[in-house]
């Protein structure tokens, strides 16, 4: 962390194959792109998926939901790495399905379920949240330098962990089976753990072989073998393919739109946060790409990878999927590759907008027992966790930046495990205060304006 203010310059470059502006054969960049697409394509879509099962989505829905989210991660690519007036970075970047606002919404949503509201409805008031959350995203992309400011590493830091803290509960249920198996009692019954095991001994297993692909698409692989072993055990379901289309026509607003500012409080912070990452992942992918990573350029190359963040989610919402968030993924390819042509990228994004127009990807995946994708998203819930800690350790942690970490931790774990806390508090404070991540970022936030930093 401590060399990204210095110029390529000034620092080791790395030795690629392919630099930005060349162009591979088609056939290596295909096979470039296909390396980013296993690295990917799994959490491009568990977000969805992980929404969706644990809303009562229908199949057919949920099957639609996932599909968009691979043709809006598609899009999302292209504008990336194309660069089209403002919008991208310019750089071979991929963007996807954001796992960063999955604790919110799986947390009001099915507390508006449990109240009786349809989960259509449900679905309606989400996206129009991701819609109008998405201006904030853009917003930002314009007033960076503002922004930043205020909303220090310190303070990104906490929220990133405190995502990744209160999703472990999710990650839980799923190797268990799923809110499905709670409701019939086979909850973390034999079946459910051994294969939730399984995957999880796999990744931890595959990511200790010296060979790159194989460390690469460690998830991947691991679920493929949870998928075989799950068939061994007849967990498959494949009804999820029965009345899907042969190809799936984007229809806009599908659920209607409606809008809930319980939800909205907790998801604008997100996206405050998530704009702040996507600067530490388009600087990390500048620097590997050997382009400046300080100046008019990194800048310009900054706001329109963050514009492309804040535009995605809102075609997220119109198009009945999720917001969607720069990955940190494909950097380890190219490091591991040396392939850091932004033309890779377009063929990635062609992948990806192919795949989604086929509903029969999305319910091969949809088949895969919640168990079985238990085991892997344990490993990505801790990623999250690991990144804000990663973020933590760059800063320097004295008196004051350990009592802010305390005090937010504390409320924001707090209210995430006993959310009776708020029950006499009034309605609005209720609607601020209900996530975990809104009120734990909400304090980092505060103490670190009020508390007076300690001059070096």
């Amino acid at each position: 962390m401590s060399d990204q203010n210095l110029s390529p310059n000034q620092t080791d470059q790395l030795d690629l194959v392919y630099g930005l502006n060349d162009r591979p054969r088609p056939i290596i960049a295909f096979l470039a792109a296909f390396q980013h697409l296993l690295a990917i394509i799994v959490p491009i879509v568990t977000p969805g998926l992980l929404i969706c099962l644990a809303l009562g989505v229908s199949k057919e829905d949920t099957n639609m939901i996932l599909s968009m989210s691979l043709v809006i991660s598609g899009i999302a690519t292209f504008l990336q790495c194309k660069k089209v007036g403002p919008f991208g970075a310019g750089l071979l970047i991929v963007q996807g399905t954001s796992f960063n606002f999955i604790g919110p919404i799986i947390g009001i949503g099915s507390a508006m379920v449990a109240a009786g509201t349809p989960v259509e409805s449900v679905m309606a008031a989400i996206f129009g949240v991701v819609i109008a959350g998405s201006f904030i995203e853009m917003g930002v992309s314009r007033i960076l330098p503002w922004v930043k400011m205020l909303i220090t590493p310190l303070v990104t830091g906490i929220v990133v962990l405190l995502i990744g803290l209160t999703l472990i509960k999710e990650g839980l249920i799923s190797m268990g089976g799923g809110y499905q198996a709670m409701s019939n009692n086979t909850f973390a019954n034999a079946d459910n753990l051994i294969m939730s095991c399984t995957v999880l001994g796999l990744i931890i297993l595959l990511n200790r072989i010296r060979i790159t692909w194989v460390k690469s698409s460690a998830i991947l692989i691991a679920l493929i073998v949870g998928y075989v072993l799950a068939g061994f055990m007849g967990h498959l379901d494949f009804s999820g393919l029965e009345d899907a289309p042969l190809v799936q026509i984007p229809t806009p607003m599908h659920f209607g739109l409606d809008f809930s500012w319980s939800l909205f409080i907790p998801m604008a912070f997100i996206y405050l946060v998530t704009s702040l990452e996507a600067i530490g992942d388009i600087t990390a992918t500048s620097k590997l790409s050997n382009q400046p990573v300080d100046g008019a350029t990194w800048m310009e190359r900054i706001k329109g990878g963050v514009l492309v963040n804040g535009a995605n989610s809102f075609l997220a919402g119109i198009f009945n999927t999720f917001p969607s968030s720069v990955f940190a993924q494909n950097n380890g390819v190219i490091q591991l590759t040396g392939v850091a042509s932004r033309y890779v990228g377009i063929w990635i994004a062609t992948l990806l907008v192919i795949l989604g127009l086929f509903p029969a990807v999305a319910g091969v995946i949809q088949a895969v027992p919640q168990a079985v994708l238990g085991g892997a998203v344990m490993v990505m819930f801790g990623a999250v966790a690991a990144s804000g800690i990663n973020i933590l350790s760059g800063i320097h942690l004295d008196r004051r930046a350990l009592l802010i970490i305390a005090i937010s931790l504390a409320l924001g774990l707090g209210v995430a495990q006993v959310p009776q806390i708020l029950e006499h508090l009034p309605e609005l404070f209720r609607n601020i205060f209900s996530s975990g991540v809104a009120t734990g970022g909400i304090a980092a936030l505060l103490l670190n304006i009020i508390l007076p930093e300690t001059k070096k």
